[in-house]
């Protein structure tokens, strides 16, 4: 535990610095590669009820506010396909893609008429697996399905106010199995190391997982921001970080036989997209309030009010609201960092991009992690060890976590805003 307790005070303290944005200023569009693959990641932010765990950017649903919404999602797609960008993936995630299932379909038709698209990707909640959704999705080119379940433990679903929304473990297992082979790809979400789960409760999941058999399943560890770990500690407990390995090494020693990581927490059991699309991509196009963009070294975020988003698209404005741009240390240790969270890294590949630098300027954490019997190599190819796998998910996590605390920032800033206008008015 010494090791993966540094790790973790040493990465909280890195990202901080990392994942400080500044205003984004320029009005200029980020121009694409024509040569260059990129994912086109959409953002919607919507759900009917709100997880108490969730950090994400996401507001409760309101019908007329959505279809504003998506009409204005559809305009900046229009404006960033006039610039050279070659999206072959698109990744629609939320809040829940799948509120408005005819707008969704309306704007991945948008999509393809307007990049060339290989592969997509929805994510949706157990309540929207239905006939009616399901085609609509189909129809649409949807090839992979991700649906959030968490858990199918009834009694950490009620804690996570999930078994009022969309009913018993028993009822999303059935509905899963039903879908199963609708699409190329059905992946399960779920999350381990709630303050309430036992090891028992996750063994339990896996065993269902197995059963299925699911197509893929990414199994997140709990990751919280400050203020929503404050939040799950008066409703679900404390987090306890001190047992989150002993966790993951059961996920992965049950999954080891019929599974193949294609990252350090989603298991497939044929070749498939995986949620984590930073990995299989260098660069990635976000739209939508609150989406990310990974361009030219700079990462760029949407603003998080969907208001002053749609005002913007409906004015034909950007709506880059925050940038930062990594220096070229912090680009090689972000493509160390995803690349190997892929489980491999082709150093050819890499020393193409950077030269030499990248093995004199990361020396120390090449030199620590193969130290630790966390890496090894084979010719060109970097890859994760079974003991690695979980250093990566600690890095991975923290990462994320960074990122949720700059989301909660960014929206206490829309509602300080909002408030500010009511008491004006």
């Amino acid at each position: 535990m010494i090791v993966e307790t540094f790790m973790t005070k040493i990465l909280r303290h890195l990202n901080q610095r990392y994942l400080t944005f500044d205003e984004f200023s320029s009005q200029k569009l980020a121009h694409g590669n024509s040569e260059r693959e990129y994912l086109l990641y959409v953002h919607i932010p919507f759900c009917e009820e709100l997880c108490p765990y969730c950090s994400f950017n996401r507001y409760k649903f309101q019908e007329d506010r959505a279809k504003r919404y998506f009409s204005a999602l559809r305009r900046e797609i229009k404006l960033y396909r006039e610039y050279d960008f070659k999206c072959t993936g698109v990744y629609v995630g939320g809040g829940t893609p799948t509120v408005l299932p005819d707008e969704l379909a309306e704007t991945l038709q948008l999509i393809r008429e307007s990049f060339p698209v290989r592969e997509i990707s929805v994510e949706t909640n157990p309540n929207h697996l239905t006939d009616a959704v399901m085609t609509s999705l189909k129809q649409a080119g949807v090839n992979r399905l991700s649906v959030g379940v968490q858990s199918f433990d009834d009694n950490l679903l009620k804690a996570m106010e999930r078994y009022h929304k969309y009913g018993s473990g028993a009822e999303i297992e059935a509905k899963l199995k039903h879908y199963q082979g609708f699409f190329d790809t059905l992946n399960v979400d779920m999350i381990f190391n709630f303050p309430q789960q036992s090891l028992e409760s996750l063994q339990r999941d896996l065993e269902i997982i197995k059963g299925m058999p699911a197509d893929q399943v990414t199994f997140y560890p709990l990751m919280v921001s400050t203020v929503t770990e404050k939040i799950i500690s008066n409703t679900l407990g404390k987090v306890n970080y001190g047992r989150e390995k002993l966790y993951y090494q059961e996920i992965f020693k049950q999954l080891a036989d019929d599974y193949k990581p294609g990252s350090a927490w989603c298991f497939s059991r044929q070749e498939a997209m995986i949620d984590e699309y930073i990995v299989d991509y260098d660069e990635y196009l976000g739209v939508g309030s609150g989406s990310f963009s990974y361009l030219n070294g700079k990462i760029m975020a949407n603003t998080f009010s969907v208001e002053e988003y749609c005002d913007k698209l409906e004015n034909n404005q950007p709506a880059v609201a925050f940038c930062k741009e990594f220096s070229l240390l912090e680009r090689m240790r972000y493509d160390f960092m995803i690349k190997l969270f892929g489980t491999k890294i082709d150093m050819a590949d890499i020393r193409r991009r950077y030269g030499n630098l990248f093995d004199e300027a990361l020396w120390k954490e090449l030199t620590l992690f193969k130290g630790l019997k966390a890496l090894k190599q084979d010719g060109n190819q970097l890859s994760l060890t079974p003991k690695g796998y979980y250093y990566w998910v600690i890095m991975m996590r923290e990462f994320f976590i960074g990122v949720n605390n700059f989301r909660d920032i960014c929206r206490d800033e829309v509602e300080a805003k909002r408030e500010d206008g009511q008491k004006r008015t």
